[in-house]
């Protein structure tokens, strides 16, 4: 089955999946649920449920903790929410902690709790969100009345617990008989880590209130969804995991990008994205397509724009530009409840969104799901695929990328299928997360001897805290006299609290507020910042107020930043000695700086140019990291080599391989070189390092160090079985080196290697260049077929090209012939004679020097007739 959208671009797609439709598991209502619930349910519609729910159901009575996984809309809420509500109309003081990972999800969840409260009442349930948002009233009234409280992993953090004797609080932990994850496998990696220990705070608490309140916890597929939640909570739980609910048939297309004339560099799944998305629009699709950086958001959002608003064949009163919207972190939550609002009400027809929209917001009946990349894992890509197809057969496309895995999906699409997604890896043992809980926790409550159940290295956290003045000995019960609410000293999700506001200086409206990683690396001095696919100028980024400001601009490119990484080492903890190299792990200060910017231009992605930046802009990470030495006669012949950096090639490769040995993704490890000199000054060393990207390490490049030897190996033969020519990104990261060199100076790291090979001469940037399908000197005889094309491209000023009717060519100059005088000084205005030069260069083959200039063509001019009528109108 083709989509018609994909019809002209069916030689894109290599392979397809179809998974069949599955029909629904129904059940009678359990035998001990309340009959006033079950009446509920029959007046809602609800005749029997899914065997899942029942089962939920039926193990949650028996005081079991419990962790359901079944797929995207299949009524996983429900499941939960019955044995809580079940238990609410028995004993109407029962209290609950519905927890989700964002505002958004826990706001579009609260919509399914409403009508339990408008049938049974509010002196029966009642129900409140609980987050950075909530009015100060409103969270009295949570505090004192509500049945169900909804909140995040923040607000446990910095609000629930350190306050859990006040406003309150403590009514609530007393009567705690529920506490409910939604979403639980994004609890992986740092975040899952603090959760973790969150988790061991809430059981102290509970304990001292003498409440133990049962676990019921939901996932999408995850390969340890139950490992995940007792390892979270240190607690059994029962694993609900045969899915009851209908699955509407699914296409999955592969979609692999073309090259680039006769080159071998391929377009970005982005430029594809962007290609496909408005025939979509105008076929009235609804759809999400899923990019993986903030960035490249914005960049398909502006030239899906940009196209749609060159679409000629439609009313001219319906604005297409319109049926489109982005969703990403860094949007305000009145323009994301906006979105999402807009998407239920078929407003719009579809967004462009990051991974934020992988979660389970209800955003109405989805057609096709577009990944522009493979996310990094098959348990996020599956979640994205699920959100298309809820209630009729879907489609979903994923557009490689030219990374290793994408392309190893390419020649091997039953990877997504055939074996198993992959495990949340987490680390709540990590002393630098555990060391900020643990002095939470002692703010919290006095820490005993039975703490040391919890924390693992509390005996050695103590004395350091007891030296630091932040901890006093009571007769071996340790108190906190240290500052007030430690809890907000450290961050769950690895963001910097140093938070800036990017500014409009036109009206002085805050457009958004970004951490201060991000805003290095998004709103530097002159960058190109989007937001919702409207560009600004960053004027000035203050560093001492925090505030970056901007104004409008309409420019042909947008920009990314370049980083220069260096590293000291702070302790080694362990190496080991292999054949020429040395592997070494310990813990190390990784400083990176933001040094500079590239220009790319939009719909053709040519580099425009690269600027420095001024500013010292720079951010430090403590943490742990493995690194390989560099064998001296390999260092010396890539040393030879400056005008591209072959350390990048060995970083990639060796990066590439822990990542698939640690099963970590592009958030947990990153990699760098760097040098050393040894004691008598005059010898250096060179060497690659990967690192955890979290302070204190997370245990990722731990792990790697025990298979050292092997992830060297299986960069050897990631280099060596690529199957591009000369290099690529997918195995040495960048299509400027030449893989011969990469693929020998590993093997040198394994053993005594032959002279150098001799490496292909490559240019110093990809130009990557549209076919060229006319000639300038053909133009003034094709121009009504060029017109065409453009609007087979949905290309830019359509609109004007459409109203000059014939054109000439002299030498290298294109004359537009146009009636008015007015549109030579408009056309030759500067910034849309480049804009009309680029189109015309985009396509048609000319020399360097090209230009475009406008004739007058004699016509009666009415600016006489029009001033009497202004005259008459104003009058």
């Amino acid at each position: 089955m083709y989509l018609k959208e994909i019809e002209s671009f069916k030689n894109r797609i290599i392979s397809e999946i179809s998974i069949d439709e599955r029909c629904a598991s129904y059940v009678d209502f359990p035998e001990n649920i309340s009959d006033e619930l079950k009446e509920f349910l029959i007046k809602r519609g609800f005749t029997k449920l899914y065997s899942h729910q029942r089962e939920m159901f039926e193990h949650s009575k028996q005081g079991e903790n419990v962790i359901i996984t079944t797929q995207t809309a299949s009524g996983k809420t429900l499941s939960f929410l019955l044995p809580v509500i079940d238990e609410i109309l028995k004993d109407n003081k029962t209290r609950a902690i519905f927890v989700y990972p964002t505002k958004a999800l826990a706001n579009d969840q609260f919509r399914n709790i409403l009508p339990f409260i408008e049938h049974f009442g509010e002196d029966r349930i009642q129900a409140g969100i609980y987050d950075g948002d909530t009015p100060p009233n409103e969270r009295t009234r949570i505090r004192k009345t509500a049945n169900i409280i909804l909140t995040n992993p923040e607000m446990l953090n910095s609000a629930f617990l350190p306050n859990h004797s006040l406003y309150g609080f403590n009514h609530v932990f007393s009567k705690l008989k529920f506490f409910v994850v939604d979403e639980l496998h994004v609890y992986r990696g740092a975040f899952g880590s603090h959760m973790a220990n969150i988790i061991r705070r809430l059981k102290r608490v509970c304990k001292y209130y003498r409440s133990n309140p049962q676990y019921l916890f939901s996932s999408a597929t995850i390969a340890n969804p139950k490992e995940l939640a007792e390892t979270l909570t240190a607690e059994e739980f029962y694993h609900v995991k045969k899915d009851g609910s209908p699955s509407h048939k699914k296409h999955i297309y592969i979609w692999q990008p073309p090259y680039v004339r006769d080159s071998e560099y391929r377009k970005t799944p982005e430029e594809e994205a962007a290609e496909i998305i408005p025939d979509m629009i105008q076929n009235g699709r609804r759809f999400i397509t899923f990019c993986k950086s903030r960035r490249e958001v914005e960049v398909v959002l502006k030239e899906t724009r940009d196209k749609l608003a060159n679409v000629e064949d439609i009313p001219s009163l319906l604005d297409l530009t319109d049926k489109i919207a982005g969703y990403r972190g860094g949007y305000k939550k009145e323009e994301r409840k906006d979105i999402e609002k807009r998407l239920v009400k078929e407003e719009i027809n579809g967004v462009i969104a990051t991974n934020a929209l992988e979660l389970g917001i209800d955003i109405g009946d989805i057609d096709i799901v577009i990944c522009s990349g493979f996310p990094g894992t098959k348990a996020s890509f599956w979640q994205q695929v699920g959100r298309a197809g809820r209630r009729k057969e879907a489609v979903g496309i994923l557009i490689l990328d030219v990374g290793p895995i994408d392309q190893y999906i390419a020649v091997n699409s039953e990877f997504l299928l055939k074996t198993g997604v992959e495990n949340a890896v987490l680390d709540k043992n990590n002393l630098f997360i555990q060391l900020a809980h643990v002095r939470a926790a002692a703010a919290e409550l006095p820490l005993t001897l039975d703490d040391a159940e919890l924390f693992p290295d509390i005996a050695e956290i103590i004395p350091v805290l007891l030296k630091a003045g932040e901890l006093k000995n009571d007769g071996g019960i340790f108190t906190w006299i240290g500052k007030e609410h430690p809890a907000g000293d450290f961050s769950l999700r690895n963001i910097s609290r140093d938070i800036y506001k990017v500014i409009n200086k036109v009206n002085g409206e805050m457009l958004t507020e970004m951490d201060e990683y991000q805003a290095f690396h998004e709103v530097y001095e002159k960058a190109i910042y989007m937001h919702d696919g409207v560009q600004y100028m960053v004027e000035k980024l203050d560093l001492v107020n925090r505030i970056a400001t901007v104004f409008p601009i309409e420019v042909n490119y947008f920009t990314v930043p370049f980083t220069d990484t260096m590293v000291n080492i702070i302790k080694e903890f362990k190496n080991i000695n292999f054949a020429r190299t040395t592997a070494t792990f310990g813990d190390v200060l990784i400083k990176e700086a933001v040094v500079a910017y590239k220009m790319i231009q939009f719909h053709n992605r040519q580099n425009l140019g690269f600027e420095s930046i001024k500013d010292n802009l720079f951010t430090t990470l403590e943490t742990e990291g493995l690194w390989y030495l560099i064998p001296n006669d390999v260092d010396d012949v890539l040393n030879l080599y400056t005008e591209f950096n072959y350390y990048n090639g060995i970083k990639h490769s060796l990066l590439t391989a822990a990542r698939i040995r640690t099963m970590a993704t592009a958030e947990d490890i990153g990699a760098t070189m760097f040098n050393t000199v040894e004691k008598d000054g005059e010898i250096k060393r060179a060497y690659v390092i990967l690192y955890d990207l979290y302070p204190g390490g997370l245990g990722f490049t731990e792990k790697a160090f025990d298979f050292a030897k092997e992830i060297l190996v299986d960069a050897i033969n990631l280099v060596r079985n690529c199957k591009c020519k000369d290099g690529c990104p997918a195995c040495v990261g960048d299509y400027h080196l030449d893989k011969k060199m990469v693929l020998w100076a590993l093997e040198g790291m394994m053993k005594q290697v032959e002279e150098s090979p001799k490496i292909t001469k490559k240019v110093e940037e990809v130009v990557v260049e549209e076919s060229k399908y006319f000639k300038l000197e053909e133009l003034q005889f094709k121009w009504n077929d060029y017109r065409n094309f453009l609007k087979s491209r949905s290309e830019s000023f359509l609109g004007f090209f459409n109203i000059v009717d014939e054109v000439e060519v002299r030498g290298n100059v294109l004359i537009l012939n146009v009636e008015s005088a007015f549109f030579r000084e408009w056309v030759m205005d500067t910034l849309n004679k480049v804009k009309i030069e680029n189109i015309i260069k985009r396509y048609v083959e000319v020399k360097d020097n090209f230009s475009i200039d406008v004739n007058i063509k004699k016509s009666e001019s009415k600016i006489d007739k029009i001033i009497r009528r202004y005259d008459d109108l104003i009058r």
